[in-house]
């Protein structure tokens, strides 16, 4: 029997692992391991091994591979060698290597495999502990096409390819890329025709050789190849070459052909000079090739649909693309932001003067393209129209300036985003079109119109002519360019429009300008022929949704109508006011909910479907469809400035 004393003992012994155990427990916290950086810095001075020698097969159309023998000489006594893929490209603004394409990987140091480990800090780059005395690397791999779209960009069809150099080549880490040698060579499948920038051709079979460059201008003059080709010469040493799915896509009417010679003209006459000795558009026509942009020195890599040349005029919206690119060559390949330019591609980029770099590559986009003829004026003034009334409706602008846009390539990588009017997307391309049309409207009205952003083309872009190298540029630069055409105070002018957010719409310009934006119950001809090609429904600025072919929302405005009843992506519209969807339908609703009647004052009734579950919402909207125009501001026989700006230069030549 336990006394009272011994019982209060029996307590506190079984209590105080309890006590112990609540006591709070010392967390562990550990100190960061020490990253280490094995990959040499990027010196200036020529890779010691001597000429490196690339040999692609790329004639298995069947499985879309490319297949990679490289030869990689390699200096006495060298017994630790990193090879890199490139990692940031020029004109991708972001990381966009393709490492997860490459496979079956091997490496022989003098014919005797080796092995290689991959940096852990440094994913792109391959580390090969060689024996001593190695004289030779060899590199074997395959590079992957995708297949389909879910898999990546489609790089080769039964019927064409773009080979890109960086996507199927590695390079020895420690050099600048101009410091390295290389000798390329790729056989094709039989019958193909190919087309390159590249100098030295010789041609033995399927098999085609080009002569030595260094590597950065190797990965800057891509390859197109395809068994329907057409060259055309546009003059000034400039050719258009062109691949097509089937061969009778590749006819173009001869009046269609002398634009694509006139935007050669009009680019020439701009910017005063040309910073290349020849240059090749390389386009694809195709819906089976992965759409691609691209721009170089040199060339550019380009699609469009199939029926581009064939149906002119219903393509007309699609045709921006290679006035696009041949500015580039002026306006980001020669003069190139300071901290765009790297010496190697593993150099991180820095996004920040993507405004000029691409802005104003749009702005000269959209004039060259009217005064060339490769688009119709009214088809430039609706992308005008489109820039401009989608920033009235954009309340990210509220918050976001056009300079942190610019990064977005980097922070998004170009993923689709749920709400794009509050996160912005890469407005710096249109709103700094915009914005540089204000620009040149500024210059013009203060020199009484002897002077304009052609002036600025000339000074800034147009130096140094036939020099194909890089010309640096900070901002101090490009606003020490313009004082030189027309003092004003344009850090203060950049500064409000570029870096600082919650600004007015941009539509100074198009004041300016002598036209003005207005909504009307139809679209303008860009948006129309957009809505037509994709089978798409955009009522961006009146419900504030976009509808797609199978009836899904793609797109909710930010606050707009639609958003406030709950429609969001994703969602699909069954029913308008109790009849079954479509597209005449709900444009109808939408005129009738504006124009008087009974239906004027009621709500909007919708059932959509989400997943599983079906809801009715209302929409009270009444101001009716409403797509963005430019018309002109006062009506007259004399051209406004923005007629003016888009007139063809050449015939005032001649």
């Amino acid at each position: 029997m336990l006394t009272r004393t011994g019982a209060l003992s029996l307590c506190l012994a079984l209590l105080l692992p309890l006590a112990a155990s609540a006591q709070p427990v010392q967390r562990s916290a550990p100190q960061a391991v020490a990253s280490v950086n094995s990959i040499p810095a990027a010196q200036d001075t020529p890779y010691p091994g001597g000429p490196i020698t690339l040999d692609i097969d790329a004639s298995d159309t069947t499985r879309a591979v490319y297949r990679v023998t490289e030869t990689i000489p390699v200096a006495p006594g060298t017994t630790d060698l990193a090879l890199m893929l490139p990692r940031w490209l020029p004109g991708n603004h972001s990381p966009s290597g393709t490492m997860d394409q490459l496979v079956d990987i091997r490496f022989f140091a003098d014919g005797k495999p080796v092995a290689w480990r991959r940096d852990p800090v440094e994913t792109f780059a391959f580390h090969l502990d060689l024996p001593a005395g190695t004289r030779t690397v060899v590199a074997k791999f395959i590079h992957t096409s995708p297949l389909q779209s879910a898999e990546g960009r489609i790089s080769m069809t039964p019927d064409m390819l773009n080979l890109q150099w960086d996507r199927m080549s590695l390079y020895p880490a420690g050099y600048y890329v101009r410091q390295i040698r290389m000798q390329p060579r790729v056989t094709f499948p039989q019958g193909w025709n190919v087309a390159s920038a590249l100098d030295g051709r010789a041609q033995a079979g399927a098999r085609i050789t080009w002569g030595e460059t260094d590597y950065a201008t190797l990965v800057d003059s891509p390859v197109f190849a395809g068994v329907n080709f057409k060259r055309f010469e546009l003059g000034h040493d400039v050719a258009l070459n062109v691949v097509a799915d089937k061969p009778g896509d590749l006819t173009i009417l001869p009046e269609h052909l002398k634009t694509y010679a006139a935007l050669v003209d009009e680019a020439l006459l701009t910017f005063g000079s040309r910073h290349f000795d020849h240059y090749d558009f390389l386009l694809a026509l195709s819906d089976r090739l992965g759409g691609i942009g691209l721009e170089h020195h040199r060339s550019s890599e380009n699609t469009m649909g199939p029926d581009a040349f064939s149906n002119w005029a219903e393509r007309d919206f699609d045709r921006n693309v290679l006035p696009h690119e041949l500015t580039h060559s002026w306006n980001g390949k020669f003069r190139r932001p300071a901290t765009l330019w790297t010496p190697d591609y593993r150099t991180p980029m820095q996004d920040n003067l993507l405004w000029v770099y691409e802005g104003q590559t749009q702005f000269w986009g959209y004039v060259l393209a009217a005064r060339s003829g490769v688009q119709s004026k009214d088809m430039v003034l609706g992308m005008w129209a489109n820039n401009a009334g989608l920033f009235t409706q954009w309340p990210g602008r509220d918050w976001r300036s056009v300079e942190d846009t610019s990064f977005d390539p980097i922070i998004a990588m170009r993923r689709p985003k749920p709400f794009p009017s509050l996160d912005r997307n890469e407005d710096y391309y249109t709103e700094g079109a915009l914005i540089w049309l204000e620009a040149d409207q500024i210059i013009r009205s203060g020199t009484g119109g002897r002077k304009g952003l052609d002036d600025f083309a000339k000074a800034f872009f147009g130096v140094r002519d036939g020099d194909w190298g890089e010309a640096l540029y900070e901002e101090s630069d490009v606003i020490a360019a313009l004082n030189s055409v027309y003092p004003y105070d344009w850090a203060a002018f950049f500064s409000s429009r570029i870096a600082s957010p919650g600004q007015p719409a941009p539509l100074a310009g198009i004041e300016m300008a002598g036209y003005r934006l207005v909504f009307k119950d139809e679209p303008n001809p860009y948006d129309k022929a957009r809505m037509a090609d994709g089978k798409y429904l955009s009522l961006f600025h009146s419900l504030g949704i976009v509808i797609d072919k199978d009836n899904k929302v793609t797109g909710c405005r930010w606050d707009s109508p639609a958003f406030n009843a709950g429609i969001v992506n994703g969602a699909k519209i069954i029913a308008v006011n109790g009849i079954a969807y479509d597209q005449d339908m709900i444009k109808a609703a939408i005129t009738a909910a504006k124009h008087g009647g009974a239906s004027a004052s009621k709500p909007m009734e919708l059932i959509i479907q989400r997943g599983d579950r079906v809801q009715t919402v209302q929409l009270d909207y009444h101001d009716g469809l409403r797509w963005p125009w430019l018309e002109r501001a006062t009506p007259g026989k004399e051209p406004a400035p923005l007629d003016l700006l888009l007139a063809p230069r050449r015939s005032a030549t001649k």
